[in-house]
Parts: structure tokens; C-alpha cells; sequence
């Protein structure tokens, strides 16, 4: 189970008692958000897009959407998410429970956008469709072994311009 593998994985970093497991679905922002008890824009969601090496994982605040523009711009290519089949198969973890911690596949890049900057903490998946962890923005780097920081997103308000 990846929620186990994510358990696992933050013992080895002292913090596996700070995963939270629910008893109702977190699998969409508005649920996770309901289930940790925060406004939605402080669920980090991780999202799965098709690499010309494989996977990037770009992890983003709730409220936040992928600019197209910016996202050329960052990779040189056009976003194209993955199936659900191959999220699985690149992270082991499954729709509605996708995060960017412990994953073993080289193929696999990891980003953090700077959309979850204004928060002090986010709450990310930890591989299943009811958990979640609150933590900072740079534990969320670097226990996600993200690659660098990136702004590929805008915010609700920026769309209205």
C-alpha cells in the first residue's frame, strides 16, 4: 500500500507521526481540505504531467491552476498529463492520493511552484485518498526531493484580469 511506503519513508525522517489518516475521503482538494480542517489553497496538490525523460510531479497550491504560457516556458514542451494508469506506474501511487515522497523511479522529476509560498504550511497526500501531512514549504522541498522551485501556475484572481 503507498500510504505505508510514505509512512516508511518519513520513520526514516523522524516525522511519520505527524501523517494524518481520515476517515472520509481527502482524494480532492475541496474534501482534503474539509478533512484538515484549512481553506483549500493550503491543500497541496501533486499533479502528474508526461516528461520527454518520463514523469514530472508538480506540486501546487489548491487554489492554483497550470498556465499553459508558463509551462512551455519552464520545460519546452506543452503540459500533457498522465493517465491515471501511468501515474501509477511512474509514482505508485494512485489518483486522489499522488504525492511527490517516496518514489523510487529515476524517471520521475519533482517541482515545487511557488503558488504554496504564501503559506507557512501545506498538506499534501501521502499516497492514499484519506491522509495528508502538514508541512512547511521547505520541509515539503526537501522531503519531496524537488528539483528547484518554479512558477508555472496562477492563482483564481490572475485568470480575472
Amino acid at each position: 500500500m503507498a500510504i505505508e511506503k510514505v509512512r516508511a519513508y518519513f520513520e526514516i525522517l523522524g516525522i511519520a507521526d505527524r501523517v494524518q489518516e481520515f476517515d472520509v475521503s481527502s482524494a480532492t482538494v475541496e474534501l482534503a481540505a474539509q478533512a484538515v480542517g484549512v481553506e483549500g489553497a493550503r491543500i497541496c496538490k501533486t499533479l502528474s504531467f508526461k516528461s520527454p525523460e518520463g514523469c514530472i510531479l508538480i506540486q501546487v497550491a489548491g487554489d492554483a491552476r497550470i498556465d499553459n504560457k508558463k509551462f512551455k516556458a519552464q520545460f519546452g514542451y506543452k503540459a500533457k498529463m498522465l493517465s491515471a494508469e501511468e501515474v501509477v506506474a511512474y509514482t505508485g501511487h494512485a489518483i486522489g492520493g499522488v504525492c511527490a515522497f517516496a518514489i523510487e523511479n529515476p524517471d520521475v522529476k519533482v517541482y515545487c511552484d511557488v503558488s504554496m509560498q504564501r503559506f507557512d504550511t501545506v498538506s499534501p497526500a501521502c499516497g492514499s485518498a484519506n491522509s495528508a501531512i502538514e508541512l512547511t514549504c521547505d520541509e515539503l522541498f526537501r522531503y519531496s526531493k524537488a528539483e528547484a522551485w518554479i512558477d508555472v501556475s496562477k492563482l483564481p484572481e490572475e485568470g480575472q484580469k
